[in-house]
């Protein structure tokens, strides 16, 4: 089985770490095959940034449909480009927050999200609200960590991340945490044994997902909302991977 893991940010040094994190779940004869996004932002923080990262990640997904992948995954929080990506995509496509937050539901009656920065949470709670999972999710929280400091060694970074892990536990009764960026995948193991409560990585979680979906054989639906697009022209670098129209 191979699957697809692409990063939708520019950051080399953080798809390194994503692919570490989801080598180390996946099942033996599972190939991770990682890319990062060739243009867009070095890190995904917002609506705005989520709009640039578009065309990078839907090449990376139509270049891996090309030379043939079972499943892919999508390694940002924010589920960037999800929709669009099942749409362009006939192999499963899953996203890490989507994954993390089914994740949660399924070993916790109430969890919460920490994540970066707070212009993040309006993103995840409109995420959670699209999963019908926020009603389940007692607080989405900001560790007010940027992403690029999760790459920096000198950074506190991880102190922050385990505080407001500590104040989801206390405050909002939650019985798991769900790590809210990609960023954070090597720190889930660490962090649940220091809160005595499952954190959930969501590239852990989509890795066995998507192997899940491949191995009952279920791929995404094309007979509504993720049809193939309709031919017609299209220009510039995702041209080669959507229908034309001559």
């Amino acid at each position: 089985m191979r699957i697809h893991l692409v990063n939708p940010n520019t950051t080399r040094s953080m798809t390194d770490k994503i692919a570490l994190a989801a080598r180390a779940v996946a099942a033996p004869g599972t190939e991770i095959v990682a890319a990062t996004s060739a243009m867009g932002p070095a890190s995904i923080e917002g609506h705005y940034d989520d709009a640039l990262a578009l065309p990078g990640l839907l090449a990376a997904i139509g270049e891996a449909e090309a030379v043939g992948v079972d499943a892919h995954i999508i390694a940002c929080f924010d589920d960037t480009g999800l929709d669009a990506a099942r749409t362009l995509a006939l192999a499963p496509v899953v996203g890490i927050g989507e994954a993390g937050f089914h994740m949660a539901s399924l070993i916790a009656h109430r969890f919460s999200v920490v994540t970066t920065l707070s212009r993040s949470i309006p993103v995840i709670e409109a995420n959670l609200m699209r999963s019908g999972l926020d009603r389940r999710c007692a607080a989405v929280r900001a560790s007010e960590v940027a992403v690029l400091e999760l790459e920096d060694p000198a950074s506190d970074a991880r102190a922050r991340i385990s505080a407001e892990i500590g104040r989801a536990v206390r405050e909002d009764r939650a019985e798991a945490v769900v790590l809210g960026c990609a960023g954070m995948a090597d720190l889930a193991r660490a962090l649940g044994e220091e809160h005595g409560v499952p954190v959930i990585d969501g590239v852990a979680s989509a890795v066995a997902l998507a192997e899940g979906l491949v191995r009952v054989g279920l791929a995404t639906s094309k007979a509504g909302a993720y049809a193939p697009p309709r031919p017609k022209a299209y220009t510039g670098m995702l041209a080669p991977f959507a229908p034309r129209g001559d």
